[in-house]
């Protein structure tokens, strides 16, 4: 016996989600050329040398890592590297101890106009870097922070904590009171109950923030060149703008990638190391508890 032809209106169906599945995977493939091509011309650039910078050579024909020797043989922007290390790793690290602290306050605590309250805090990550950056000039020169490590690394703050303490607040909201409260009957501290309890289980999203952070101030670029002058603390976004080539004339079109490309691959490191937890943190934090 042979099987039944399924009926038209089964078939119909059948061609529209293979259809729609088509359109979806062909949606992704766009989007992943379209975030990738500019990084693997960056690449491309980098690898090229003289006239070959100015051919529009889809696979370089001469590739040379010359450029990535001159740019790590620069002492300038390895200290320059260094000061990003110093500068992203301790405003990261003071932006999440604070804000996990006032998140689980505004998660947990009862208070009036708590959404405008994050609003508030929120709105001040869209203020424009420039609003404080030209008064933090003269202030910081008084106060001797200017051209200091310290000095970029509490104005960067400004906009970081913010933006950690309005993601981490909805993470906290999503972790059930009665896990507290059991801690509490069985005599743990509000402290401890949040240090032993909350904090292991918002490990998620803590990294997620951490992370959303982390590029945040790496690749701040209007404050360093605002409030430093000298190598000994300026950070790589504004070093590579100090390159220059052999003549008057030159571009370091190559220097200029290939430092691109070495200052981006800490935050690939970073993501691949921590993915799993980012893909978790970014799950918990759009269900709803």
């Amino acid at each position: 016996m042979t099987a039944a032809a399924p009926a038209p209106d089964l078939r119909g169906k059948m061609l529209r989600r293979r259809t729609v599945s088509g359109a979806r995977w062909v949606l992704v493939v766009v989007v992943i050329l379209f975030s990738l091509v500019p990084f693997y011309w960056l690449i491309n650039t980098s690898l090229k040398t003289g006239a070959g910078l100015s051919s529009g050579e889809l696979f370089p024909s001469e590739p040379t890592l010359s450029n990535y020797v001159t740019v790590l043989q620069n002492s300038n922007f390895m200290l320059s590297l260094r000061n990003s290390v110093i500068v992203a790793l301790s405003a990261t690290t003071i932006a999440i101890v604070f804000a996990s602290f006032a998140a689980y306050a505004l998660a947990r605590l009862r208070l009036r106009r708590k959404t405008l309250l994050l609003a508030l805090i929120l709105s001040v990550t869209t203020f424009p870097t420039i609003a404080i950056a030209a008064p933090m000039f003269s202030l910081w020169s008084d106060l001797g922070l200017y051209d200091t490590l310290p000095g970029l690394i509490i104005p960067k703050l400004t906009f970081a904590l913010p933006m950690a303490i309005y993601i981490l607040t909805s993470f906290f909201k999503e972790i059930p009171r009665e896990l507290e409260e059991s801690a509490y009957v069985d005599g743990a501290s509000p402290f401890q109950a949040f240090y032993k309890i909350i904090l292991p289980l918002a490990t998620p999203g803590i990294a997620t923030t951490a992370i959303l952070v982390f590029i945040l101030v790496w690749n701040e670029f209007l404050l360093p060149v605002t409030l430093t002058t000298s190598p000994e603390a300026r950070t790589v976004p504004v070093a590579i703008t100090f390159f220059s080539g052999t003549s008057q004339y030159d571009q370091p079109l190559g220097a200029i990638s290939a430092a691109s490309v070495i200052i981006t691959i800490p935050l690939v490191i970073v993501v691949l190391v921590f993915q799993k937890k980012i893909i978790s943190g970014l799950t918990a934090g759009s269900l709803k508890g």
